[in-house]
């Protein structure tokens, strides 16, 4: 059969080269986004785009975007004339450090990021596929809240995603990063997750603004005074990491999705470094003093403990009495809970047992070990902590205990007072493992206040009172307050050399790797609130 030679087709529209090189041009539009003046005024403010934060969150290259093409639909106010790509929000999945994140990030520049219903069908997309392949959400949120063009639309919108935020709770890590502005309803979500980072100067939440808040209050103060980072870093509690700028701040995003799971049903990546599993740590005789009324800084202790000293604290901040950190022993992610004698002498009140029982319930939810320091002298005494509710808050973090089945080991450094003592992972409430250092006392309350109470009479009678109250003292501690009378009880697993603090726990974390508990058949419990 005779060979024809055809003339190559021609490049045009009707031409599958054509729709390639039409395809080409939308995407370019799609990726450029809005003219360079809207950029320019994105990057005056200090902040990134959509896409450039997406790069600096996922490993280079990764990156899939979904819905690239999606525009609203709406009409009205003049939105039939303006229909950009993306709708305002940027989403996919990539990676980081090699395993797979779910991503959506709001484009300011379009619509200054507002939620309208094309733009809140895409994040319930992607909000879905996470949650379908078990994978890490973060969303980079710098929004202006609802389009207030698209009415109840745009609410619902919301409500999809509060819904779905809720469905992930405690199945993937689930991460808010606060890059602008967030109002209104539109800050629900990211207190709905488990973590929520913001960048001073740049972001803010708040329900109701400045301006709303003068005229119902006659109250004047700024977006950040209201809701900025450092408020919410460390009076609200809303966040619980507050950075500088964008780029170290999604750095630590990076760092703390290495030290979680993908999901519920998976364990934290374990990373080995160069740190030996036996050994010890000598500096720990210096940094904590025999006598416990002396303060110390409890996160020189982790340090030691910890893998290469590294740790990342959560809700650094807010509540200082307590410590919050991820770190890894032998490779492997612990939450440590550990009192901070260095504010307020370590002692619980309402927003330690808020913040340590959230964190105890998220390294439940994750599969990570919890370790818990002690050294507490009890609850925070006061009115304004009995009517604030210190009763009905503390109960939290006894409720988070109690309810969680990961491995969970104590270590009382020195003094363990009173029902603080129990509500920090005793072993009557279930620790799996308790230790103490022979500078540690545990009783119902210190020797000085014991000793006032059960030899009132004696002291009073004494002809030299002070001297007596003094005899009493050292008597009640040499016989109930001794670093072995809780070992010998059987409360206390072991009294150890404090130099070995890290090969113990590491030891007996290997042992409790495959512990199993089965829980009682119900619903959902009903947590103290």
């Amino acid at each position: 059969m005779a060979m024809t030679n055809r003339a190559p087709a021609q490049a045009g529209p009707a031409s599958l080269r054509g729709r390639v090189a039409e395809l080409d041009s939308i995407r370019e539009q799609a990726l450029a986004g809005p003219d360079q003046k809207a950029t320019a005024a994105q990057h005056a403010k200090g902040k990134l785009t959509a896409r450039e934060r997406i790069a600096l969150l996922l490993d280079a290259g990764s990156f899939q975007e979904v819905e690239q093409l999606r525009r609203h639909r709406a009409s009205g106010f003049g939105l039939e004339m303006r229909k950009p790509y993306t709708d305002g929000v940027v989403t996919g999945w990539g990676t980081v450090e090699g395993r797979t994140v779910f991503v959506y990030a709001h484009d300011f520049r379009i619509f200054g990021g507002a939620l309208g219903e094309a733009h809140a069908t895409k994040i319930h997309k992607i909000m879905d596929m996470a949650l379908a392949t078990g994978a890490p959400l973060v969303s980079l949120n710098d929004g202006a809240g609802a389009r207030i063009q698209e009415g109840v639309s745009a609410l619902a919108g919301y409500g999809g995603i509060f819904q779905r935020n809720t469905r992930a709770s405690g199945v993937i890590p689930q991460i808010s990063v606060m890059l602008g502005p967030c109002a209104g309803g539109a800050a629900y979500s990211p207190a709905l997750t488990d973590f929520v980072f913001m960048v001073r100067g740049t972001s803010q939440m708040f329900i109701t603004g400045p301006d709303v808040v003068k005229a119902v209050t006659g109250e004047e103060i700024s977006q950040n005074g209201l809701g900025g980072a450092d408020v919410h870093a460390e009076t609200s509690g809303v966040a619980h990491f507050a950075y500088d700028d964008e780029q170290t701040c999604l750095a630590e995003v990076r760092y703390l999705l290495s030290l979680l799971p993908q999901n519920n049903r998976e364990e934290p990546p374990r990373v080995r470094g160069g740190d030996h599993l036996n050994r010890r740590s000598p500096a720990l005789l210096d940094l904590v003093p025999a006598d416990g009324s002396r303060p110390y800084d409890m996160t020189k202790v982790i340090g030691e403990v910890a893998d290469d000293g590294e740790y990342l604290q959560v809700h650094e901040g807010w509540a200082p009495n307590i410590i919050c950190a991820l770190a890894r022993l032998d490779g492997q992610v612990v939450g440590v809970v550990a009192n901070q004698p260095r504010v307020l002498a370590g002692v619980l009140d309402i927003h330690a047992s808020e913040k340590a029982a959230r964190f105890v319930q998220m390294c439940d939810a994750f599969s990570i070990p919890i370790v818990t320091f002690l050294d507490v002298p009890g609850f925070l005494p006061g009115v304004d902590q009995e009517h604030g509710g210190i009763i009905r808050h503390g109960a939290k973090l006894l409720y988070a205990y109690c309810s969680a089945t990961v491995p969970r080991i104590s270590l009382i450094l020195r003094k363990a007072y009173g029902g603080a003592y129990i509500v920090m992972d005793s072993q009557s409430i279930g620790a799996d493992l308790t230790y103490a250092w022979p500078t540690n006392e545990i009783a119902v309350m210190g020797a000085e206040g014991a000793a006032n109470v059960i030899f009132r009479r004696q002291i009073a009678e004494a002809e030299d009172p002070e001297s007596m109250r003094q005899k009493m003292v050292k008597e009640y501690r040499a016989e109930l307050m001794h670093p072995y009378y809780a070992a010998e009880r059987g409360l206390v697993d072991d009294v150890i050399d404090p130099t070995r603090t890290r090969e113990v726990l590491i030891r007996s974390l290997a042992m409790l790797r495959r512990k199993h508990a089965d829980l009682p058949s119900r619903k959902h419990g009903n947590p103290p609130q």
